[in-house]
């Protein structure tokens, strides 16, 4: 037998240990007229472990997002004239109808999860992977979740019911979320960078009436990098965090204690009083005095 022939053998056979479902056209239906479905949900979704020769190209792309999430071995993903290598622990995320390719490795097959999403909040989750800034992007293994593939799986292989499929749509944001907000789900893996220590020295030093400048030269950083910085992280200026910071903090002190609001406005580094009561009813929607009397702890 050729070389050719044994590879077109071993394609057409599959992979040893893979599991693959793919929706039939009627139950694709069902996210159409059910609006906890719809707003998620698989139409495809597999295993292919050691998956030597696999290779798919879909020259005018796919009508749905596909997920691939590698745990072994290795391959390539090739889209508008790039390609990619995808490693262990690294996942991609593909758009829809986008010409594309991806293929394994001869000399390391890879093994991949994957999944076709779809839904009214697929683009929607396809910008937050862009918000990771790194194509593919980096996971750590977690156990965790590859047990919450194997039940959205296991769900599907069970009944294509429809709360069967409510259940799926449900895990499957749960399993699509630990891969596309890691910082948010594990804080402490990125404690380490200047954006949070900044972030830490505020929450530590709410009555530091602190510059950007002070706030920026404390991390080694210009104001310019630090401003850009900081807004890639939390979306908001320094100065605003800051201050929101600030007005949460206030808000404790109003319920909690006896302080007079002028007490409270010098001990946030509010030098002047009528600025806190303009930027406490900007972000509280009160002032500080209607606040204290709607909110005030009853003794």
């Amino acid at each position: 037998m050729s070389a050719t022939a044994k590879t077109e053998k071993r394609l057409r056979e599959g992979f040893v240990g893979q599991k693959m479902i793919v929706l039939p056209p009627n139950v694709k239906r069902v996210p159409l007229t059910n609006k906890l479905i719809r707003q998620t949900y698989v139409t495809a979704i597999g295993f292919y472990p050691h998956a030597a020769f696999h290779d798919r190209e879909r020259k005018a792309g796919c009508c749905e997002y596909i997920f691939l999430y590698c745990v072994a071995g290795r391959g390539t993903v090739t889209m508008k004239g790039k390609t990619s290598n995808l490693n262990p622990n690294e996942f991609v995320f593909l758009p829809k109808n986008v010409p594309h390719q991806y293929s394994s490795s001869s000399e390391d097959p890879w093994s991949i999860y994957w999944m076709h999403i779809a839904g009214e909040n697929s683009e929607l989750l396809y910008s937050r992977y862009l918000d990771l800034k790194s194509e593919p992007a980096s996971i750590a293994y977690e156990e965790d979740n590859i047990n919450t593939f194997n039940d959205i799986f296991s769900l599907l292989e069970h009944s294509f019911e429809e709360k069967n499929l409510e259940l799926v749509s449900l895990k499957l944001q749960n399993f699509i979320s630990k891969f596309l907000y890691p910082e948010q789900l594990r804080p402490t893996n990125y404690e380490g960078d200047k954006i949070s220590r900044s972030i830490a020295f505020m929450k530590k030093n709410l009555n530091f009436n602190a510059s950007i400048e002070e706030l920026a030269k404390q991390q080694n950083l210009s104001v310019t990098h630090y401003s850009r910085m900081f807004r890639a992280k939390t979306g908001i200026s320094p100065n605003r965090y800051f201050n929101e910071l600030k007005i949460q903090e206030s808000c404790q002190h109003l319920y909690f204690t006896n302080r007079s609001i002028k007490e409270i406005c010098f001990e946030l580094g509010f030098q002047d009083p009528y600025y806190f009561s303009r930027l406490f009813k900007k972000l509280m929607g009160v002032s500080p005095a209607n606040y204290k009397s709607k909110y005030k702890k009853k003794q």
